[in-house]
């Protein structure tokens, strides 16, 4: 298992890859899991292994590690944003 140790912030944003666009921000920090906001969806919790990267004020997460519904919730923050 594979551990890391990230300093991530609340209102820290929120990103699925380095220079993408910015999907969310951090509301909580806990020992495992962040909880997350998305637009037009409110929080989700994220495991703390789905964080690939934390710096400079963003966190990237790992796709792979997401659930569907959080994956869904961010496709949905974007189409209604070209609505």
């Amino acid at each position: 298992m594979t551990t890391h140790n990230f300093n991530v912030s609340v209102d820290d944003q929120v990103y699925l890859e380095e220079g993408g666009e910015e999907l969310g921000a951090v509301r909580s920090v806990a020992g495992d899991h962040l909880v997350v906001y998305i637009e037009n969806s409110g929080d989700h919790q994220v495991p703390g292994p789905a964080v690939k990267a934390a710096h400079d004020g963003k966190v990237i997460l790992d796709r792979a590690q997401l659930s569907a519904e959080f994956l869904k919730a961010i496709e949905n923050a974007h189409s209604k944003e070209t609505e």
